[in-house]
């Protein structure tokens, strides 16, 4: 077996990485928690007591569980009435719009039908105004956004189906419900069978956060309850759209996530567990979005308290794709309180831009994660979004944040350089001393004598065998970073270039760039001297392009990163003529290669 060379090696180790990293990405959404049930689980959801778990043939008539694990109550109770009955005649829609989004209500269920985000797009053909909204799930679950979770599941479909009174009004006054409504402005709802007593209370701002106040009496009493976001979430036409979607708390000032697979009660995903604790935020997430609710916001210079508590499900949804009919499973949540009675919350829906989710009280920047790299990835964002500030343009700012990286890196490439004209000068030498020793296998001792006598040549020399390869190995890091950098940032979401580059988060269109990528490469490779001994590994290293190439057709790889590698590969064929002519490598001498003989004969 040959001797892998050190640069070999570096290039090997640098095409692994990158192929299990977004592997790694793909297959595992970040910082899941553990499954529930486990023994080390100690923030995993735990079953709920009550009526028994619906299931999907069985919804909408049927119900979840309470989120706090209280005593059901029958809906044939003889305790006193609520109250009189109050119901509307009529099924109707309302719709609150401004300036970002447009939510339309039923009260049916006083639910969310659609709510969508007026400044983004969904990844469609033809891309549509994005609705956050699973209508397609909804429609199969019976359970949309603003939906409530009591412990009864009768109670539970009755106050989800009734017909609820509406009003709306504004700083102008009483709105008709018949008409869009510009926010600000409050919309109310009520339904009372005479034993269960509903209000909902939405209150619309200009902002991404809205004010929710809600109330559920059983026979006079303050019942326990929970409000719930059912219906999917995010955008559904994104890639692998079920398996970016996750719940969420934030408690501590650290934001956990639940992946689908482990939602629900163990053995019974379908019915609601609660995860322990009480936090300051819990929602629901996508890539780049998410729904997130929150306390009360306290007075200035205090805390958020932890006052909620949390429980989720999954939730099947039957679609047709390629003319087959499949399944995705996707997470569903609710949030209550701590105690029985009103619940006053918070509801942020929007997208999980950065400075958005800072000003929220309690901040939810940690929504946005970078990932094992984010040292890196943190500073790429925030260099970006500084160049974007004079060139209002990210692909450009790509361009020359790729410019002054390999400006910053360039004393390492003449160090590499010098490296390599010094393992050039010994590679005769090297090579001499491999043929002797080539006739053994890899396993034999005496290969640790070829190993020693290169070493000795390496320190005779003053050669450093990596130092060759430090400018490959500082890119690897950086390329890291910058994919997970535009695979978590709205910003880049959607950002256009130029001409068919309409989204550097999203794959090269027409593998213009990624074509151009592997000549590139493949041009740097033959300006630079190969410091690989063996013919094979010299091929090996020739076909190093065409196996990125590959690799990137295959993976969707952003086309933000493979615009850097481009550029990158610009300034070091720039950077190797430079070198090239101003210190060219100088062949061995013949009495050097004289000398190398007499040395191998002497051993």
């Amino acid at each position: 077996m040959k001797e892998t060379s050190d640069q070999a090696r570096v290039a090997l180790a640098f095409a692994l990485a990158l192929l299990v990293m977004v592997g790694w990405y793909f297959l595992n959404p970040p910082k899941p928690q553990p499954a529930p049930g486990s023994a080390s689980a100690q923030h995993a959801p735990t079953a709920l007591t009550g009526a028994g778990a619906p299931t999907q043939a069985d919804q909408p008539n049927q119900a979840s569980e309470s989120i706090v694990g209280a005593s059901s109550t029958g809906a044939n109770s003889t305790l006193a009435p609520s109250g009189p009955p109050a119901a509307a005649s009529g099924e109707k829609n309302i719709v609150i719009e401004s300036e970002l989004y447009r939510v339309e209500l039923s009260n049916r269920g006083a639910v969310v039908r659609s709510w969508q985000l007026k400044k983004y797009t969904d990844e469609g053909n033809p891309p549509r105004t994005l609705d956050l909204v699973n209508a397609d799930l909804a429609r199969q679950t019976g359970g949309w956004p603003l939906s409530l979770q009591l412990t009864d599941s009768q109670l539970e479909s009755a106050a989800n189906q009734g017909l609820y009174v509406v009003k709306a009004s504004s700083d102008r006054g009483t709105e008709s419900t018949e008409s869009t409504i510009a926010a600000p402005a409050q919309v109310e709802f009520h339904w009372s069978d005479g034993r269960l007593d509903v209000t909902k209370t939405l209150k619309f701002d200009r902002s991404y956060v809205i004010g929710l106040e809600t109330s559920v009496r059983q026979n006079g009493s303050p019942a326990t309850y929970g409000v719930a976001w059912r219906g999917g979430f995010g955008d559904v036409t994104a890639f692998r759209a079920a398996a970016q979607t996750l719940v969420f708390d934030r408690r501590d000032g650290s934001v956990s996530t639940i992946a689908s697979k482990n939602v629900g009660a163990p053995n019974q995903r379908n019915m609601p567990a609660e995860v322990p604790g009480a936090f300051e935020a819990a929602g629901i997430e996508d890539l780049y979005f998410a729904a997130a609710f929150l306390p009360p916001e306290p007075p200035q210079g205090q805390p958020v308290p932890d006052l909620l508590t949390l429980s989720a499900r999954q939730a099947t949804h039957t679609l047709q794709a390629d003319g087959k009919t499949q399944q995705e499973i996707l997470p569903e949540m609710a949030v209550g309180s701590t105690a029985p009675g009103p619940l006053a919350l918070r509801l942020y829906v929007g997208p999980k831009d950065i400075d958005i989710l800072k000003s929220v009280r309690p901040p939810l920047n940690g929504l946005v994660q970078f990932g094992w790299f984010g040292f890196i990835a943190e500073p790429l964002f925030y260099t970006l979004r500084w160049l974007y500030h004079f060139i209002p343009n990210y692909g450009w700012a790509i361009v020359v944040m790729t410019v002054a990286i390999n400006m910053v890196l360039y004393p390492l490439k003449v160090k590499s350089w010098r490296s390599m004209q010094k393992m050039q000068k010994v590679a005769p030498e090297i090579r001499t001393i491999q043929d002797r020793y080539k006739k053994y296998s890899m396993r034999d001792p005496r290969k640790q004598e070829m190993n020693k006598e290169v070493m000795a040549v390496y320190n005779r020399e003053g050669v450093n065998p990596m130092g060759s390869c430090l400018p490959q190995v500082i890119q690897m890091p950086i390329w890291f970073g910058l994919y997970r950098m535009l695979n978590a940032t709205i910003e880049l979401r959607h950002a256009p270039w130029f001409g068919p580059f309409h989204d550097l988060a999203g794959r090269d269109p027409y593998f213009i760039l990624t074509i151009s990528m592997a000549i590139l490469m493949y041009g740097v490779q033959k300006m630079t001297p190969m410091t690989a001994t063996d013919p094979s590994q010299q091929r090996m290293m020739t076909l190093m392009p065409l196996m990125f190439t590959g690799m990137f057709f295959l993976i969707p790889v952003s086309s933000g990163l493979v615009l850097y590698i481009v550029t990158q590969n610009i300034m070091a064929i720039i950077q190797q003529w430079h070198l090239n002519r101003t210190s060219p490598l100088k062949a061995p001498s013949v009495r050097s290669k004289k000398q190398m003989t007499r040395a191998a004969l002497t051993k």
